[in-house]
């Protein structure tokens, strides 16, 4: 399943409120924590951040939001500037009261409004680079965002240490980034492996990690001459090992488990959408059957082989199409039996066209197994409905093989340029996408699809184990 572009202002607004939400918890305990600490200066410490989270929140919310949809500049500037000054003056007072000078204040505030300012070029920089078209998949993009928030936080608590103590600090700059780069080493060296079942692997990276914390430890316990460091590292990997891995493998599962339930669900869902469309195509399937039947008699008798021919493997494909492709699995000789019917009706239309040079290679053995249906012939389709020109040199070239227990497709067709009146997503009848994700769902781990084109060719590579 292809990754989801993550809804930054969400994820913003959360991960900076989780940071002013530490942050004043933290300026409490401080302020509580000495007995001498003057009461309008605890206020002080704790409003200060609250008045500066107020004021992003306002900005982030709602200024830019509401500009996003109305695309109103006046009122973008004129709100920003009313948002500005009054969190500059409420800031100031707290400031004040804490003894900041007017010029460390000014300082400390427009760095934040400056820093906040190239957050929001630089994320649409971004948009720009990283989102479709010019990349499919959202991966890249997620994780350049991710990375940029933490590096923005990290600049933003140097900058306010107007009001930010050394200790959240040390949370936000060592504490997170080691627990996130534990996390992620558990999740791509220990879990995936264990779960694949490489338990060689699995402990050697597990076992790795602790010696190296363990000596890491003991050379700082040696060069500082404090003994109890050790007892820190032992601490550590007691830690790791019986907090914060399995908590973070029962999220892991968590995840896997919803992601394949929600896997489940859009691929019957597609299922569902292609049996409609398909439905809704039909007219009365019982009148077109006694048509062809009419038909298909009236070419017997006029002695017309090759109409009544067609006729027949058209009623075949419908018959197919209207009852074994409601099922999950089906004999790969009646895909198989489906395809060539489809080929040669496509060769009657086709076989006076002298610029189409047509080579089909069908597997002559038995192809035993079952397969779910309708997996073969969309490639197929493509080929012939984006690979033929009437104006230039066309070639389509299918080698369907069976080996035991899979079956292996191969389609070469050229490339010609799109009509302006084509629908650039109807690209075969169930759609090519709907088919990736049924093999995704009934065949993980055991399909190689490949696609390559380049300006004159396009080829599919199809290998399906179905055993």
């Amino acid at each position: 399943m292809k990754s989801k572009r993550l809804v930054f202002r969400d994820v913003e607004w959360w991960i900076v409120t989780f940071v002013f939400l530490i942050i004043v918890l933290t300026n409490i305990v401080v302020a509580m924590s000495s007995r001498t600490y003057p009461m309008e200066k605890f206020f002080g410490i704790v409003v200060f951040p609250i008045v500066i989270y107020i004021g992003y929140y306002v900005m982030h919310l709602v200024i830019i939001p509401k500009y996003l949809k109305d695309k109103n500049t006046f009122e973008l500037i004129l709100y920003s500037l009313l948002t500005i000054v009054i969190t500059g003056g409420l800031s100031g007072a707290c400031a004040g009261v804490n003894d900041v000078d007017a010029e460390r204040f000014f300082r400390f505030y427009f760095s934040l409004i400056l820093l906040y300012a190239v957050y929001q070029v630089i994320a649409n920089l971004l948009k720009r680079m990283f989102l479709p078209p010019m990349f499919k998949d959202f991966q890249l993009y997620n994780g350049t965002r991710l990375f940029m928030i933490f590096l923005f936080i990290s600049l933003f608590l140097f900058v306010s240490q107007l009001f930010v103590n050394e200790a959240v600090l040390i949370i936000f700059l060592m504490i997170v980034p080691g627990i996130t780069f534990f996390i992620l080493y558990n999740y791509f060296l220990l879990y995936r492996n264990k779960l694949a079942g490489n338990l060689t692997a699995y402990r050697g990276f597990l076992w790795g990690l602790m010696t190296v914390i363990f000596i890491v430890f003991v050379i700082i316990s040696a060069e500082s001459n404090v003994p109890e460091i050790m007892l820190l590292g032992l601490g550590m990997i007691a830690l790791l090992i019986f907090v914060v891995f399995p908590i973070s493998n029962l999220i892991f599962a968590k995840y896997e488990d919803y992601v394949g339930k929600i896997d489940t669900l859009s691929v019957q869902v597609n299922q569902s959408s292609a049996n409609l469309s398909f439905l809704r195509s039909q007219i009365n399937p019982h009148f077109l059957f006694n048509a062809l039947n009419t038909l298909y008699g009236a070419a017997l008798m006029e002695n017309a082989e090759k109409t009544s021919d067609g006729i027949q493997k058209l009623g075949d494909m419908m018959r197919f199409m209207l009852h074994e492709n409601q099922m999950d699995k089906i004999p790969l000789t009646r895909e198989i039996d489906y395809l060539k019917n489809y080929l040669d009706l496509q060769m009657l239309r086709f076989k006076n066209e002298t610029n189409l040079d047509v080579e089909i290679k069908l597997s002559d053995e038995i192809c035993e197994g079952n397969i779910s249906p309708m997996l073969l012939i969309p490639y197929v389709e493509n080929a012939f409905k984006h690979g033929i020109s009437t104006k230039s040199k066309s070639w389509i070239k299918i080698n369907l093989r069976c080996l035991q227990g899979s079956v292996h497709l191969d389609v070469v067709n050229s490339i010609h340029p799109k009509k302006q009146t084509e629908d650039p997503r109807d690209e075969s009848g169930i759609g090519l996408e709907n088919v990736k994700s049924r093999l995704a769902h009934f065949y993980p781990q055991k399909h190689n699809l490949t696609i390559v084109a380049n300006d004159s060719e396009h080829f599919v590579h199809l290998s399906v184990q179905l055993s």
